[in-house]
């Protein structure tokens, strides 16, 4: 039977209908399978990676992010300086630019677009990513096609920021005019696309941009797109979706789950696409200042306790890195001395950490200090994903005396679970871009409780962040940073469990599905496709 009919009818055995696409595909459309929908399509007031995929598709930013996640290249802006006390960026725009409806870009638009991201239009919009703009002064229009954007302290990393989603460019008077629905029952950007139709939890269809040619170098086409239709279809279930692109009905798609790949790539019909520079890190949290986690011995243990390598190859098939360090080897400013200093797996270590700071086995094997019980309890995200990974950790720390209780809860609750102070630890997954970005995002004791969600409260770890950001010298970053990254490889308030990986596949009917990876998002601007 070949390899396809066997996946079908594995889907079939799991009482999964297969989606209900046309047997092939019309020539100028690519069909893109994904797992989920978002909530709306507009940068400045949703987060989702759904969401970013779409929108890099329908607008651009003033730059773009080479595939090496390091280099910053044009995009919006086709060049630009920078104070030499690095506060004012003379952004130069492009002159061909236009929206969807044929009205000319200028940078009138684009300051409103970052306005609107920081909150400073009417009516205001709370982005909670708006941090990533920099301690901003001022974003203001210096004639039709010159951005001035003015900071009231320097950022070491904005060009990095600007490079993603949140930053794109709107047009006002669209937003203007939908209101509220803005990104749900419409957008005009400047991307390769424009907006079709969005049925919720279906499908939202683009249509080509015809007029486009100013795409960022780092694809091979500037535009206009290769593809005139592109249709974003979400199939919830996984083997649906393996059947599917299997069988042809649909063409690319970022969503495999892991324990298919090696079957997938030997698939002639198939092509996958990896990112090597892809950070997307699944990690374990504790609430520091909550009793058994705020003793660091408990949390060394459980470094010790648990077996990344084993528990990469259980839930992620061996397809993805077992992690130490908080960050990725392969980004900006990693420190390989702290990744040294992280505990390494060793249960008998983890007993003696144990004993030695005084908490002995009780009756039942759970380890009691002082009347205190080593026992807490974990949130999460209910998906496959954390249920095997919990249930794995569960009983490494069980050998040890240490006792895991396990609350998930469906993601439309999850969120405001996770916001409250009554949990100990929780499993989260994060996208990054270096390690200012990780360390910024989660350790800042302004973001308590949320997405500082250890309530990590530490003066220090400021002093050390602000440094890193307004520093215009790179080597000075890279020590601050470091010296941050060992803090947190001691105290051990975080266990990273896995580096996840990104691999693109997509069938011999299409090429050019090339795996970026910014912010989790697999096909940038969507430029590159083509179908044979």
């Amino acid at each position: 039977m070949p390899r396809h009919a066997v996946l079908i009818a594995l889907a079939a055995g799991l009482g999964l209908a297969l989606p209900a696409f046309a047997q092939t595909q019309p020539r100028s459309q690519v069909t893109i399978m994904r797992e989920i929908d978002a909530d709306r399509y507009d940068p400045h007031r949703s987060t989702a990676l759904a969401a970013g995929e779409v929108l890099t598709m329908l607008s651009d930013t003033l730059v773009s992010m080479d595939y090496d996640m390091r280099s910053i290249r044009p995009g919006l802006a086709e060049r630009w300086e920078v104070s030499p006390d690095g506060r004012i960026y003379t952004f130069h725009l492009r002159s061909d630019v236009t929206f969807c409806d044929g009205k000319p870009f200028t940078a009138a638009d684009m300051a409103y677009s970052i306005n609107r991201w920081i909150g400073r239009t009417t009516p205001r919009v709370t982005s909670p990513v708006a941090w990533r703009a920099g301690d901003v002064k001022e974003v203001r229009a210096q004639g039709p096609h010159t951005l001035i954007y003015e900071l009231n302290t320097p950022y070491s990393e904005l060009l990095s920021q600007l490079t993603m989603f949140f930053a794109s460019a709107v047009d006002p008077a669209a937003v203007e005019r939908l209101g509220d629905n803005f990104g749900v029952q419409g957008f005009n950007g400047t991307g390769p696309y424009c907006w079709g139709s969005w049925t919720p939890r279906n499908e939202i269809v683009l249509n080509r941009h015809p007029t486009y040619r100013w795409g960022p170098p780092v694809l091979q086409n500037q535009g206009p797109a290769h593809v005139e239709r592109i249709v974003w279809r979400v199939i919830p279930e996984a083997a649906p979706r393996v059947a599917a692109i299997q069988a042809g009905q649909a063409d690319v798609t970022q969503y495999i789950p892991e324990a298919f790949w090696d079957t997938m790539r030997r698939v002639p019909t198939l092509t996958v696409s990896n990112q090597p520079n892809y950070f997307w890190d699944f990690f374990f949290g504790w609430k520091i200042d909550r009793p058994v986690a705020s003793d660091p011995a408990i949390r060394r243990a459980t470094h010790q306790a648990v077996d990344r390598v084993g528990l990469v190859r259980a839930v992620w098939s061996g397809h993805a890195e077992p992690a130490r360090n908080i960050v990725n080897p392969r980004s900006l400013d990693y420190d390989a001395q702290s990744d040294a200093m992280v505990p390494a797996h060793d249960p008998a270590a983890a007993r003696r950490t144990l004993d030695e700071a005084g908490w002995v086995p009780g009756p039942d094997g759970i380890r009691v200090r002082n009347g205190q019980r080593a026992t807490f309890v974990t949130y999460g995200i209910n998906n496959l994903t954390n249920q095997r990974a919990a249930e794995i950790m569960q009983q490494g720390l069980r050998q040890v005396g240490i006792e895991m209780r396990i609350q998930f809860y469906d993601a439309t609750v999850a969120w405001g679970r996770l916001a409250t102070q009554e949990f100990d630890a929780f499993f989260l997954s994060y996208p990054y871009i270096s390690a200012g970005d990780a360390l910024s995002l989660y350790w800042n004791s302004a973001t308590r409780p949320t997405p500082n969600r250890m309530n990590w409260n530490d003066p220090q770890t400021d002093a050390w962040l602000a440094e890193a950001r307004a520093t215009l010298d790179p080597a000075r970053r890279a020590e601050v940073l470091a010296l941050l990254q060992r803090r947190l490889a001691e105290q051990a308030p975080w266990l990273t469990i896995a580096r996840s990986q990104l691999s693109v596949f997509s069938t011999r009917r299409v090429e050019g599905a090339r795996a970026h990876g910014l912010y989790g998002i697999g096909l940038y601007r969507g430029l590159d496709l083509r179908v044979r």
